[in-house]
């Protein structure tokens, strides 16, 4: 009769684990209160960011284009604070070598041995600032940590801490000292996210925003 009980009392507790599941309506809720907290700072750009928060949901990256100057730097910061999660930032400058980004391993004379000092990559979100202001071989850093949540030095394998958001930002292609991202860099992207000029309305609202 004990066994029955506790038979029946395990499967109950497995029905119940398996029973709580997040829901639409939990994941609109924790939406609105991250988005209530966004609107004070940002202006506009719901629909950015509303994409970046389903691209975090989903396991993946945003690409956010733009002119310079219209907040998409403290977009992505806003967005990691709001949200509590370790945030760090790469400038992508025509210099930057792949293990500015992924880390390097150095020699210490003490220990005699080598040790791995981990780049700005290892973090929750990334802003890659002005990504297509490398060349391919720096922009290449990140396909492996964004399709696998990894990164490889000298051949070991590093596991990126979860949950890992790339957010890049580009200036359009017209402008110059840019390299046009190649198209395995792009199918890392979730989304391409058109961060456009605000309105004139909007621009009232900053102006307000900032004499506060």
């Amino acid at each position: 009769m004990s066994e029955e009980t506790s038979e029946t009392k395990g499967k109950a507790k497995a029905k119940t684990a398996t029973e709580a599941v997040v829901t639409p309506k939990d994941i609109k809720r924790v939406w609105e209160e991250i988005y209530s907290e966004l609107r004070r700072v940002i202006i506009g750009k719901v629909d950015v960011l509303e994409d970046m928060f389903i691209a975090l949901l989903g396991g993946g990256h945003c690409l956010l284009e733009g002119v310079p100057g219209i907040a998409k730097t403290v977009m992505a910061n806003s967005f990691s604070l709001t949200l509590g999660c370790e945030f760090k930032r790469i400038q992508f400058t025509p210099d930057l070598l792949p293990s500015d980004v992924v880390g390097t391993t150095i020699y210490d004379p003490k220990a005699g041995t080598f040790k791995m000092r981990k780049g700005p990559i290892f973090t929750n979100i990334l802003l890659a600032d002005e990504i297509n202001r490398s060349p391919p071989k720096t922009q290449a850093a990140l396909l492996e940590a964004m399709a696998e949540k990894q990164v490889t030095v000298e051949g070991t394998t590093f596991k990126l801490d979860d949950p890992f958001l790339v957010l890049a930002t580009q200036n359009p292609i017209e402008q110059e000292g840019t390299y046009p991202l190649p198209e395995a860099q792009v199918d890392r992207f979730m989304f391409k996210l058109l961060v456009g000029l605000p309105s004139p309305e909007e621009e009232k609202d900053i102006i307000l925003l900032k004499h506060k």
